[in-house]
């Protein structure tokens, strides 16, 4: 079975060869989720089908293909990146192009909450499902569970997610779940990212399903990460965003956090493919030290 060598290749087959994608996925090189460090490094890529194609100040840096698929290849080409976080459009074309090879690969199951739309918060199951995860063979499913108090639709939230947990653990299947207490401050959704909302966040999202055996957590770097990572045992991941702040004041907070109990490490996408300089491997390269300080480029 042969990669497609070119974009234009990705398209023909696409178009001509759709089975493809189940025969490369059957045939693909896979790897332990955790590997034999304890820690992990990996790319997030699905913003774009939550309408979310801002990165770096620029409201479309995220919108052509081609150019988000060369800045991930470049991304998970550099040594001590783990693998990849995405939608199935996306992966399906790294997989096409051979970028998933011995990688580990996570799927985002609820994208439906578009960014801006007036039904944000209803972010039903639209991206993977359980069976899809596993059928593909993938390490795990990533899914965003935001909170809203004023918003009774929050609790089909936490049920959909629980329902992808429960199934995932019984699966034997890694179930990341990344919680925020959000609001709407003037129609606009608001992750609130005190220490004392993350908390809550946690308490409320680690009880989710009938086992927490194969889950955990993914959450973003705030104030007083002592007292947050406090607040669980389940292996956590740190996740990047897109930082209003410099990178070496974003770089310090992550190596900070990078040593605390329950982090294993990081999973970071716009920071690391849409860098202030550009040089995507050298953002990434930056990254890998504070996860394996032993590695080098």
């Amino acid at each position: 079975m042969t990669f497609a060598a070119t974009y234009d290749d990705v398209r023909a087959i696409r178009a001509t060869e759709p089975e493809r994608v189940a025969k490369l996925l059957a045939a693909r090189r896979r790897r332990p989720f955790v590997p034999a460090d304890g820690r992990l490094m990996i790319v997030a890529a699905d913003h774009p089908a939550r309408g979310a194609l801002a990165a770096g100040g620029r409201a479309d840096a995220m919108a052509s293909r081609p150019e988000l698929l060369d800045r991930l290849r470049a991304a998970l080409a550099r040594p001590g990146v783990d693998g990849v976080l995405a939608t199935s459009d996306i992966l399906e074309d790294l997989l096409l192009l051979g970028a998933l090879e011995d990688k580990v690969v996570v799927s985002s199951l609820n994208r439906g909450g578009l960014a801006g739309a007036v039904f944000e918060m209803d972010d039903r199951m639209t991206g993977y499902d359980v069976r899809g995860t596993v059928e593909a063979g993938f390490d795990a499913a990533k899914m965003l569970t935001r909170i809203d108090y004023d918003d009774p639709g929050t609790v089909e939230t936490l049920q959909a997610c629980a329902d992808a947990v429960t199934e995932l653990n019984r699966a034997q299947t890694v179930a990341m779940v990344e919680p925020f207490i959000s609001r709407r401050v003037e129609g606009k959704v608001i992750n609130d990212l005190s220490p004392a909302a993350v908390v809550r966040s946690i308490h409320i999202t680690q009880g989710l399903g009938a086992s927490s055996a194969y889950t955990w957590m993914k959450l973003p770097v705030v104030d007083e990460m002592e007292r947050v990572m406090d607040a669980t045992t389940l292996p956590t991941l740190l996740l990047g965003g897109d930082p209003a702040s410099a990178p070496e004041e974003t770089y310090a907070s992550w190596r900070h956090a990078l040593a605390l109990p329950s982090v294993r490490g990081l999973i970071v996408g716009r920071t690391l493919l849409y860098p202030s300089d550009d040089d995507v491997a050298g953002a990434v390269d930056t990254a890998v030290a504070m996860v394996r300080p032993g590695v080098r480029a």
